[in-house]
């Protein structure tokens, strides 16, 4: 069975983990018409909001999608205790209470999401180390024709950066188009996102704002190296989902 087939069986779970996920939360979405529905694609955005950038991205995106992600959520007992430490951090001594009690629903969650990662074509990355096996994969799903989604950050406010919501981005998407454009011949459109409000902790309530950009492409952005096309390219989109992020917040 393919991750799409995975996708379509396992979708009544997913639904309902996406509304847990947002619960008490409002959904502002600007842009929609900039979606790509078809063919390669890659999504790439900030990553303020831990789980809840990849509840929102699966209830808004019109097509299936696959996500790299850190390779301790594709274990049982590291994404148990990523899931305790998101509780404290973000809601301090409650966190703990919460945990507690909410450990009968949460063993069968983290059981679903652990075993079941992978048939629906996440991408595991280790963080610790390079990401050349993520980035072969992430190639071989948009040659498929596939849309994978690249988030940039460690899913929290930075606030000691000059912009707390937005990361500095890494080269990896900007590799990837620029391998395939180069290799294949493929100009892989690269849709901007700008996700504001999914910072704010678990059952909290507010609203959460998505702002889609244009597609963008590396073909722009060839000139002179490999080095000087991809970093140029990965300081486009950073600056872009800036952008998108500042009429996110002012929407």
């Amino acid at each position: 069975m393919d991750y799409e087939q995975e996708l379509r069986k396992l979708r009544p779970i997913i639904h309902a983990l996406e509304n847990l996920s947002l619960l008490g939360k409002k959904m502002i979405l600007i842009g929609e018409e900039n979606f790509v529905r078809s063919g390669p694609n890659i999504i790439i955005g900030n990553h303020a909001g831990s789980f809840k950038d990849v509840a929102v991205l699966f209830k808004i995106v019109p097509r299936p999608i696959i996500f790299t992600a850190n390779k301790e959520i594709f274990n049982y007992d590291s994404l148990n205790q990523l899931i305790r430490n998101y509780l404290k951090v973000n809601l301090k001594g409650f966190g703990s209470l919460l945990n507690f009690l909410l450990k009968p629903l949460k063993s069968p969650f983290v059981y679903f999401i652990s075993n079941n990662i992978s048939k629906i074509g996440t991408i595991p990355v280790d963080l610790d180390s390079k990401k050349r096996s993520a980035i072969g994969k992430c190639e071989l799903n948009l040659q498929k024709g596939r849309a994978i989604v690249l988030l940039q950050g460690f899913g929290m406010v930075k606030e000691d950066r000059a912009n707390p919501f937005v990361s500095t981005f890494k080269r990896g998407p900007s590799i990837i188009t620029y391998n395939l454009y180069q290799k294949h011949g493929m100009v892989v459109p690269v849709t901007p996102i700008a996700i504001y409000g999914a910072q704010k902790p678990f059952l909290t309530p507010g609203k959460i704002t998505v702002n889609v950009g244009k597609p963008q492409h590396i073909t722009d952005y060839i000139g002179g190296s490999f080095d000087q096309t991809v970093d140029r390219f990965k300081r486009a989109l950073e600056a872009k989902v800036k952008t998108l992020l500042l009429e996110a917040i002012r929407f």
